[in-house]
C-alpha cells in the first residue's frame, strides 16, 4: 500500500503545481481567457474597434470577403477584419475579428485564420 502512496502524493503535488503556474492572473502573463472565453488580446481588439483605432496593421479595417463562406452570405463590403495580436508572434498571427454592419452589429472570433468562426456577445 505504502508504494503506492508515495507515487500519488507525486502525482498530486505536480498537479498543484502546474495549477498554480496557470491560474489567471489580472490581465498579465498568464491570465486567463476573459469574457466568452475570449483572449485578453481580442478584448484589446475589441476597444479598439469600439474607439475607431488607431488599428497596428495597416490591413485592420479592411473588407472581409467571407471566400471560406462560413459566415452568413451578405454583400460585399459588409464584414472587415481586425488583427488579434498574438504574444510571440513575429508577423499577424491567425486571430482575428471580424464584425459585419457599418457600425458593427455582429462579431466573430476566429483563432485558426478563418477556418472556423464563433459568433461573440458584445456589451453595448
Amino acid at each position: 500500500m505504502m508504494r503506492l502512496r508515495v507515487p500519488l502524493l507525486v502525482l498530486l503535488v505536480a498537479v498543484a503545481v502546474l495549477l498554480t503556474q496557470w491560474a489567471p492572473g489580472p490581465g498579465g502573463p498568464g491570465a486567463g481567457p476573459g469574457p466568452g472565453g475570449l483572449p485578453p488580446e481580442a478584448l484589446e481588439t475589441l476597444r479598439l474597434i469600439e474607439r475607431g483605432g488607431p488599428f497596428p496593421h495597416r490591413q485592420d479595417g479592411t473588407v472581409f470577403q467571407n471566400r471560406e463562406r462560413l459566415l452568413p452570405d451578405r454583400s460585399r463590403g459588409y464584414y472587415r477584419e481586425y488583427t488579434v495580436r498574438t504574444p510571440g508572434a513575429r508577423d499577424r498571427g491567425a486571430r482575428r475579428i471580424v464584425t459585419g454592419g457599418d457600425p458593427p452589429e455582429v462579431f466573430y472570433y476566429t483563432e485558426d485564420h478563418y477556418r472556423s468562426f464563433r459568433e461573440i456577445e458584445v456589451p453595448r
